[in-house]
C-alpha cells in the first residue's frame, strides 16, 4: 500500500510533528524511507513534464551585469522584470566570501542539536526572530520539504543576542549587503519604469528587510512532494541567495524554467506588491523549488516589504487614460493577510482580491 493509500487523521499529524519542534529534518535524522502522508502533494502540482516549453526551445534566465553600461543595465532589467519577472545579477558588490559564510551559516544552524533550535520554535509571525516547517502549516493542502529560520532586519535590527550563535556575526554583515543592494536594484527598477531614480525608494520600497534561512533536507520520495509549492512572494522585491544544488523553477509562458545555480550571482524576483504598484508594468514571479534526493539545499531570500499602515496603489505616474489603475490600494499587512488566506486555494493569487 503507497503513502499515498493510507488513511490518517492528518490534522493529528501534523500537531504531532509540530509538537517536535524538530522539522522535516527531524524526521530524516530518524531514518524515515517513505514521506508522511501530510507531505504528499497533488500529482498535477508536482510534475515535471511541463518544465521544458514546447519543442524544446531553448529560453535562458537573464543575467545582469550590474557593472554594465547603465542604459544597457536598465533595458534588460525592464526587458525581465515585464516578462520573466525575475533575474540573475553578477557584480552587485556582496563578496563571495560573504555569501558563501552567509550558506554556511545557515546549514550549521539547521544542523545544530535539537535542543539549541528548539529555543527559536515559534508559529508566531509578531516574533522578530525564529524558527519552524512550513509557515502556513495547518493552512495548506500539502507540507513542503522544507524547514525555514527568520529574522526580521529592517527597519529595526534584532539584538545581537536574539540571533543564534551558527550565524550572528555574518547574518548582520550580509544583511547590510542586502539593504544597500536593494537600494540600488529599486533605483533601477524606478528608472526601467521612466520614473525618477528615487521615486521607489521614497515610496519605502526598500524600508522594510525580511531574511530567511531554508533548508531543504534530501528526500526519500522526491516526485512526491515539493521543497517550495508554486506561490509568488507578497513583497516588492526578493533577493535570493542559494547553494550549487538547484531545484528553483520559475513559470513563464505556462512552463515550469529551471532557473540553473549560477556561482556568485544572486536571483531577483519581482513581488506580487510591485507588480501592483506598476499597474502591471512588472510581472510578480511564479515560482516553485522542487524536492530533490540530494542535498540539503540551503537558500537565503531576502523580502523588502514593511508591515506599517502606509497605503499601496498603482504608482500616480503609470497611470492614463490608456492605462486606467487595475487595483485598488493595500496596506502591505493586509496584503500579507490575504496571501496567507490565498495559499490554501491552488492557483489563486493574492493578487486578485485588490483587481477593480
Amino acid at each position: 500500500m503507497t503513502s499515498t493509500a493510507v488513511s490518517y487523521d492528518r490534522a493529528t499529524e501534523l500537531k504531532a510533528l509540530d509538537e517536535t519542534k524538530a522539522g522535516v529534518k527531524g524526521l530524516v535524522d530518524a531514518g524515515i524511507t517513505k514521506i508522511p502522508p501530510l507531505f504528499v502533494h497533488a500529482p498535477e502540482t508536482t510534475t515535471t513534464t511541463t518544465s521544458k516549453p514546447p519543442m524544446h526551445t531553448s529560453i535562458q534566465i537573464p543575467i545582469i551585469n550590474l557593472e554594465g553600461r547603465h542604459a544597457d543595465v536598465i533595458e534588460e532589467i525592464r526587458g525581465a522584470a515585464e516578462t520573466f519577472g525575475l533575474f540573475q545579477v553578477t557584480n552587485h558588490g556582496i563578496p563571495l566570501m560573504v555569501m558563501e559564510e552567509m550558506v554556511a551559516g545557515v546549514r550549521r544552524f539547521h544542523e545544530e542539536d535539537l535542543d539549541v533550535k528548539k529555543k527559536y520554535y515559534t508559529r508566531d509571525l509578531s516574533q522578530k526572530v525564529g524558527f519552524n516547517t512550513n509557515l502556513d502549516f495547518y493552512r495548506s493542502k500539502a507540507a513542503d520539504w522544507r524547514d525555514t529560520f527568520h529574522c526580521i532586519m529592517a527597519p529595526e535590527e534584532p539584538k545581537q543576542e536574539e540571533v543564534p550563535l551558527a550565524f550572528r556575526e555574518v547574518m548582520f554583515e550580509y544583511a547590510n549587503y542586502i539593504k544597500k543592494l536593494g537600494i540600488v536594484l529599486f533605483e533601477l527598477l524606478s528608472e526601467a519604469l521612466g520614473l525618477n531614480r528615487d521615486h521607489l525608494n521614497k515610496m519605502d520600497c526598500s524600508k522594510g528587510l525580511e531574511l530567511l534561512g531554508h533548508y531543504y533536507p534530501p528526500c526519500p520520495d522526491p516526485e512526491l512532494t515539493l521543497g517550495a509549492s508554486r506561490h509568488s512572494d507578497p513583497d516588492f522585491l526578493t533577493i535570493l541567495l542559494e547553494d550549487h544544488i538547484g531545484g528553483l523553477q520559475v513559470l513563464y509562458q505556462h512552463h515550469w524554467i529551471d532557473v540553473p545555480p549560477l556561482r556568485g550571482a544572486l536571483i531577483v524576483n519581482i513581488g506580487d506588491l510591485l507588480q501592483l504598484i506598476s499597474n502591471d508594468r512588472f510581472k510578480s514571479a511564479e515560482h516553485r523549488v522542487i524536492a530533490k534526493s540530494i542535498g540539503p539545499r540551503i537558500s537565503v531570500p531576502c523580502f523588502f516589504r514593511t508591515y506599517d499602515e502606509k497605503l499601496y496603489g498603482p504608482i500616480e505616474e503609470l497611470i492614463s487614460s490608456g492605462s486606467p489603475p487595475l487595483y485598488n490600494a493595500v496596506t502591505v499587512r493586509d496584503y500579507f493577510s490575504h496571501f496567507m488566506i490565498s495559499r490554501e486555494q491552488d492557483g489563486k493569487s493574492a493578487l486578485d482580491y485588490f483587481k477593480l
